[in-house]
């Protein structure tokens, strides 16, 4: 059973599992985000992943990818660009952020980590992004 830190819980929204990665929409309504968890005890690099499970993050970052451009479309947000990060400066725990990124958005053109405080879905907004990330990933 996978383990999640606090941060997740406190930031994101569950959505599903894919063969790997336990899958979260991060609650920012500014810019389409999904983040991706490896399922497994005390993983905090990518490289503490070995090497078949590295390709399965691959082909599960580009589905996520796939699906985020879905997401942003259906939010009126369609992204230009995806921002794909392993970051796990503050949040230590192996995790992989997707954000649909456009030129109108806040950050432009720099990072959304740190840019400025998060703007929470309103509930309808959630429950309508949450839907739609599930139907686009098949879960």
């Amino acid at each position: 059973m996978l383990q999640l830190d606090p941060a997740f819980l406190a930031t994101s929204h569950a959505l599903g599992d894919l063969r790997l990665c336990h899958v979260r929409l991060q609650d920012d309504a500014r810019y389409p985000w999904l983040v991706l968890i490896p399922r497994g005890a005390g993983l905090r690099e990518i490289e503490d992943l070995p090497a078949a499970d590295r390709a399965v993050l691959m082909e599960e970052i580009v589905r996520v990818g796939q699906a985020l451009r879905v997401l942003g479309e259906a939010l009126g947000a369609p992204p230009e660009k995806l921002n794909v990060g392993a970051l796990g400066n503050v949040t230590p725990q192996l995790h992989v952020h997707v954000v649909g990124r456009r030129r109108d958005d806040p950050a432009w053109p720099g990072p959304v980590w740190g840019h400025s405080p998060a703007e929470t879905y309103a509930a309808d907004e959630l429950a309508y992004a949450t839907d739609t990330a599930r139907r686009a990933l098949g879960l």
